[in-house]
């Protein structure tokens, strides 16, 4: 594989005559580490943070010839204003390090382990800027690229330091568990399994209402955080509730337990993408032969695509240790790839007080389901009651039918 198959086209550059200022602003705002530096499109020199910080501090000539104001720090501060108003000309490398677009990307990886550079300007044979490429590049196309995406538990994995930040539970749980603990005792629901119960605030609630609840979470951390909230409450409380953490099918074929009622909450359900069908059946075997229900609770994709320019959410929220003072997400959809599934991407930035930073991000592959194919999964399974409710996020499940124009949820309720 060649630069040229890796390399960022979309090259910022400054020229000799910005002023160290602006440098440092793109240099920051982009979270890099360095800028070629351009006289018309032929590169002249490079210009690092490196560079920048190394003015602010004397040299070994200048200390040893003034021992006592080279090791003035304090007056230093006071002439940062003077050298971030120099032109990058004045403290650029002038034998910037580079490469051509036919190098091969792991002689480009030696020369940058060599130089102890993590940025190469690529330049054509005139010597003119066309290119850029970083470690970055070289690792996503050697190892990233050719790793399979994770699946859902190790997507909340990654997710879980977030999971309970970006969401508001208590309003959702304010909305949603009236609507769920009405329709179980209505249907004389006793004991609730719940597949992927993340760090398992509705089983928690759910049991506060009264019902046994078992919970199965194929994410160790996720499983880990939800146990670690079940030991803080009260007595009566933890006997309701079991959080197990495993595979669903193999958890489920060891379980003898009969339950009334399953949940996928959280869209739960569409996150197994290797294995739904079997879940599904081995969720329907767990249930009882009769009056048994399975409630699931799934975004509706299509209204992101089409409604929403494929973003899902933003949120913000404070981490408890509230370092840094404040995250954002940003959660969006893509279409169906070729093998038939949307992907799910999210987002962290981070805030320090001053300036938004790039924190993460990650994708999993969901199932796009419609109200038909959902209808078809769940007869399969002796479902033959299934009915659709619409719902806006954080608002209640059953209060009024599904649109998938409007609907931000599409929440299933099916009964045999």
């Amino acid at each position: 594989m060649k630069v040229s198959d890796i390399m960022s086209t979309n090259v910022d550059s400054v020229k000799t005559t910005t002023s160290v200022r602006d440098a440092a602003k793109l240099i920051f705002g982009r979270n890099i580490n360095g800028l070629p530096v351009v006289e018309g499109k032929k590169i002249v020199g490079f210009i690092t943070e490196k560079d920048i910080l190394g003015r602010f501090y004397p040299s070994v000539e200048e200390y040893m010839e003034d021992i006592v104001h080279s090791g003035d720090f304090e007056e230093m501060e006071e002439k940062i204003s003077e050298i971030l108003a120099l032109p990058v000309e004045k403290i650029m490398n002038l034998k910037p390090v580079t490469v051509k677009e036919n190098t091969p990307i792991l002689q480009a990886q030696s020369l940058m382990n060599l130089r102890k550079i993590g940025r190469l300007p690529v330049v054509n044979d005139k010597e003119e800027l066309i290119g850029i490429l970083t470690k970055g590049d070289i690792f996503r196309a050697a190892v990233g690229d050719r790793l399979p995406f994770g699946g859902e538990e190790e997507y909340h994995d990654w997710q879980v330091r977030h999971y309970d930040i970006v969401t508001d539970w208590e309003e959702r749980l304010r909305n949603e568990i009236p609507d769920l603990a009405s329709l179980f005792r209505k249907e004389k629901v006793k004991d609730v399994l719940d597949i992927g119960y993340g760090t398992g605030e509705h089983d928690i609630a759910l049991a506060q209402e009264g019902f046994n609840v078992t919970g199965i979470e194929s994410s160790s951390l996720m499983s880990k955080a939800a146990n670690e909230k079940l030991q803080k409450l009260p007595e009566k409380i933890r006997r309701n509730l079991v959080f197990l953490n495993g595979k669903y099918v193999e958890v489920l074929s060891d379980k003898k337990e009969v339950f009334q009622a399953a949940i996928f909450m959280g869209n739960a359900f569409p996150h197994l993408v290797s294995n739904y069908q079997k879940v599904l059946k081995a969720v329907s075997d767990s249930l009882t032969p009769e009056n048994s229900i399975i409630v699931m609770q799934i975004i509706n994709i299509e209204k992101i695509l089409t409604v929403n320019n494929r973003v899902f959410d933003v949120n913000f929220g404070v981490p408890k240790n509230k370092f840094p003072q404040e995250q954002a997400f940003f959660r969006f959809f893509d279409p169906k790839n070729k093998e038939g599934h949307a992907m799910l991407t999210t987002t962290v930035f981070d805030f320090d007080g001053k300036k938004w930073k790039f924190r993460s991000v990650n994708s999993t592959p969901v199932i796009q389901l419609d109200t038909e194919g959902i209808k078809d999964l769940l007869k399969k399974n002796g479902f033959n009651k299934v009915s659709f409710f619409g719902g806006k996020f954080l608002g209640p499940l059953f209060q009024e039918s599904f649109n998938p124009k409007e609907s931000d949820l599409l929440n299933v309720v099916a009964q045999r």
